[in-house]
């Protein structure tokens, strides 16, 4: 074998070595790989309404209206059994539109549609359970008297996942006592944002936030809400003009809000 390689041109050697580079690469760029792509989604403004109905339906006490947006963001990835090749991971790489996630932070729950369906919905309904009392409890530590019946439903139809939470709770205080002095919390702005929210009002990080950001400026907003710990990923993608806000509680985030107003120093990122 050593002699027959031997008689051959330096030409004729190289192209016999690459020949089976030429041919795992071929087969790397159809092979599938674990890996979601992912997008900016869409923008909901849980004051108004989703798919032409009320995000948010309170009762037991008598809600105001509102002017101004908040927009709960999210992002759209590739779904659980869609194939990922190369060619779209390298191409998510090289825009900024786009971000390649590994396929198990996105469907921890597995390949089945239907489950992570079920899941995401699951994980909303918890999220919708937990913004209602943390509002509350805001709300009956600021004063606010008559909470005591108050029942919220909140209808984003198939959005799922935890990351609209302190949006829905923000979208509760505004609905029941505004900034708390007769305006509005959003000071008649479109604000934008994410972030989970727990009971006791602590806010917490997602994912996709470069991305959100992107589809809170398409869509109008000119501050972003974000959990602080994931400054980094917002200013990664900003949009310019978009005012990035890290929160760290509700509590924390309403008074950002009247501060905007005021024109008063808030955080940033």
């Amino acid at each position: 074998m050593l002699s027959r390689l031997a008689q051959l041109s330096r030409p004729k050697v190289l192209a016999l070595a690459a020949t089976p580079v030429v041919a795992l690469l071929a087969v790397a760029a159809f092979a599938p790989l674990p890996f979601a792509v992912a997008q900016p989604g869409g923008t909901a403004d849980v004051l108004g309404e989703y798919e032409g109905k009320p995000v948010l339906t309170i009762t037991g006490a008598t809600t105001r209206k509102t002017e101004g947006q908040l927009r709960m963001t999210t992002i759209v990835a590739t779904g659980p059994q869609m194939t990922v090749r190369l060619g779209d991971v390298v191409d998510g790489w090289f825009r900024t539109d786009r971000a390649v996630m590994p396929k198990d932070s996105v469907y921890p729950e597995g390949d089945n549609e239907k489950e992570v369906e079920q899941h995401n919905l699951g994980d909303m309904r918890e999220s919708q359970d937990d913004a209602t009392k943390a509002a509350l409890r805001f709300l009956r530590a600021d004063g606010v008297d008559g909470t005591g019946k108050v029942k919220v439903n909140a209808d984003l139809g198939k959005i799922g996942g935890p990351s609209a939470g302190l949006f829905l709770a923000l979208g509760i205080i505004d609905k029941l006592d505004g900034n708390g002095s007769g305006g509005d919390l959003t000071g008649g702005r479109t604000i934008a944002g994410t972030g989970t929210i727990k009971a006791n009002g602590k806010v917490g990080a997602v994912g996709g936030v470069s991305l959100k950001t992107q589809a809170a400026a398409r869509d109008g907003a000119t501050v972003f809400l974000v959990p602080k710990a994931e400054c980094s990923d917002a200013e990664a993608e900003k949009p310019k003009g978009l005012q990035l806000v890290p929160v760290t509680t509700l509590s924390g985030t309403v008074d950002a809000l009247r501060a905007l107003q005021k024109g008063e120093k808030v955080p940033s990122c």
